[in-house]
């Protein structure tokens, strides 16, 4: 038997995966539409983070939707999420000479842990918790 916070990591991992496919397959789509690279890209990432708020929220963290207070908290852990993306493969990884596919591996496995711990602690956390 799997404890509670075993089974939220789980159905959190089941989410982040069936929003990085998307986010693959939206990309791809939209590239096959005719988008420009940076159209194609900030539509797939739209579609993704949407879909990713609706299954973090509603099935992970077992909260309600739309609350304003937890959207703002969703949307500060996401650009953070960005910013970190950024650094690491923008700056960390050329100045340490890593290959791309090093900087890209590196926030393939800090991002999952940065996000979960992020709303769990805060993003989907009450105020009595």
């Amino acid at each position: 038997m799997i404890s509670a916070a075993q089974a939220q990591f789980l159905r959190f991992a089941i989410v982040g995966t069936v929003v990085a496919a998307l986010y693959v397959l939206m990309y791809l789509a939209f590239l096959a539409m005719g988008l420009n690279q940076p159209l194609a890209n900030l539509a797939a990432f739209l579609v993704a983070v949407t879909v990713q708020y609706f299954g973090q929220t509603w099935w992970t963290f077992r909260k309600p939707l739309g609350r304003p207070d937890q959207i703002v908290r969703f949307a500060c852990t996401i650009g953070l999420g960005f910013l970190v993306s950024a650094g690491v493969t923008g700056v960390l990884g050329p100045a340490l000479n890593w290959p791309d596919s090093v900087s890209a591996a590196v926030v393939a496995v800090v991002l999952p842990v940065q996000n979960y711990l992020i709303f769990r602690i805060w993003v989907f956390a009450e105020a009595s918790e």
